[in-house]
């Protein structure tokens, strides 16, 4: 009685009355008392018995619960820009996915800025800095341009060696909403290189919403394109486009990771945004 008391943080008595209140409940003896001593009934041996195996049991359980809070598992919600989010995001999910099957993954693709209370997602990839919020902002590296044209067309043109020939050249451009900070890029390539910023104004030969469209255009031969890095990394390892003026950077965005501060705990949030990181930091982005 003396050690359950002390175990359990009461006195003695206390422990007594708690096993006659028992007993009284169950309308049986558990105990056999002496003068001397105390020693387990019958029953008292089995229901003891049964009582270790059923908080056994409880542990067990508690373990079992423990271990699933810290699993990643249910549905993740994500919307990135169409052309990032097809070229990096996707094959992070794809990685992601393989190693954690008990998730599955919600992807949205789209420019518009979603409201991610709203539309109740768990993360949003942006480029550019966003607007000031209460959600978490993480930088995950640059959104890289690339200038690039197939080596049929160069093969018809003087090799370019300034951006100020580029005037002469057939130009492809995306066409920016006027909303968008690189509206200018509908008319105009700026660079930056070892005279400093250079901006030069395009001969425009034509003009596309969509990132892929203009991509099969480069590579078809119909001018200069200034694509996303991402989107024609592979083109340009296997030869199908040429990357031009490499001592000239283009302009480049931030590219940021957004989610809820009070989600972050949730297991399948937490792993997928430290994989993501991970996998696409700039370890020099600020």
């Amino acid at each position: 009685m003396t050690a359950a008391a002390e175990r359990c943080g009461i006195s003695p008595t206390m422990v007594g009355n708690y096993v006659r209140l028992l007993e009284e409940r169950l309308g049986t003896s558990l105990l056999r008392r002496t003068t001397r001593r105390q020693s387990l009934t019958a029953f008292g041996s089995i229901y003891f018995a049964k009582c270790q195996k059923i908080l056994s049991m409880l542990d067990e359980t508690e373990r079992m619960a423990a271990a699933a809070q810290s699993l990643p598992a249910g549905t993740l919600r994500i919307t990135a820009p169409v052309t990032y989010g097809t070229q990096s995001i996707t094959p992070c999910i794809a990685a992601y996915l393989n190693e954690h099957p008990a998730v599955d993954v919600d992807l949205v693709l789209t420019e518009r800025s979603v409201d991610l209370t709203h539309e109740k997602f768990d993360i949003a990839i942006r480029l550019g800095v966003p607007e000031p919020s209460s959600l978490i902002c993480r930088r995950l590296s640059d959104y890289t341009m690339t200038l690039c044209a197939s080596p049929a067309y160069l093969s018809q043109r003087e090799e370019l060696l300034s951006p100020h020939q580029l005037a002469m050249h057939d130009a492809l451009a995306f066409s920016y909403t006027p909303a968008s900070p690189w509206h200018w890029a509908r008319r105009e390539w700026r660079f930056e290189g070892p005279q400093g910023n250079v901006s030069v104004e395009m001969q425009r030969k034509g003009l596309f919403n969509n990132t892929q469209a203009m991509r099969r255009a480069a590579l078809s031969g119909m001018g200069i394109a200034m694509l996303p890095s991402d989107l024609v990394r592979e083109d340009i390892r296997e030869g199908k486009l040429s990357a031009l003026l490499p001592d000239y950077t283009l302009p480049s965005r931030p590219i940021y990771l957004l989610y809820h501060k009070e989600r972050y705990s949730a297991p399948t949030l937490r792993s997928f945004i430290q994989f993501l990181i991970q996998s696409l930091s700039n370890p020099h982005a600020g």
